[in-house]
């Protein structure tokens, strides 16, 4: 299936690429979220007439995350209080869930699909360095400090 991108999708291309994707991916995933349109010759003309709108509104989302991520940088290290054992376990997780909560709490906006845990979730007190990608093209990193409730 040959689909036209309307945003910049990951591992995949940038806007007003036309790309061949499985069906699935296509039907299931980018049309219904509105990343991309079937490759026909009235969406492809329909897309040239708009390219321009399109190209300005993915601007203004990159600037908008821009300054998100240094309101993120301000913040320092986010700490989040665990129930933990003597060993340093914890009592249950730290998932992507309660890490925007505590991003959420300390005043900015994050949805938890932009935290990757690419180790999965996090079972052990102590200091982590979490991926955030705000943006397709803008990733940033921050501190989570983990520390055991008493």
């Amino acid at each position: 299936m040959e689909v036209i991108l309307l945003e910049k999708v990951r591992n995949l291309g940038s806007l007003g690429e036309r790309v061949k994707v499985k069906s699935g991916y296509g039907r299931n995933f980018l049309i219904p979220q509105r990343k991309a349109v079937y490759a026909t010759a009235h969406n492809i003309a329909k897309f040239e007439a708009r390219r321009a709108e399109l190209e300005k509104a993915a601007a203004e989302v990159l600037v908008a995350a821009q300054e998100r991520q240094a309101r993120l940088t301000r913040l320092g290290i986010i700490k989040i209080l665990a129930k933990a054992g003597d060993e340093g376990k914890l009592f249950g997780s730290i998932g992507t869930r309660d890490i925007a909560e505590a991003i959420v709490n300390a005043g900015v906006e994050i949805q938890k699909s932009e935290i990757h845990l690419p180790m999965g979730v996090l079972r052990q007190v102590g200091e982590y360095e979490i991926e955030i990608e705000l943006h397709s093209d803008l990733l940033t990193v921050i501190k989570v400090h983990i520390i055991s409730e008493a």
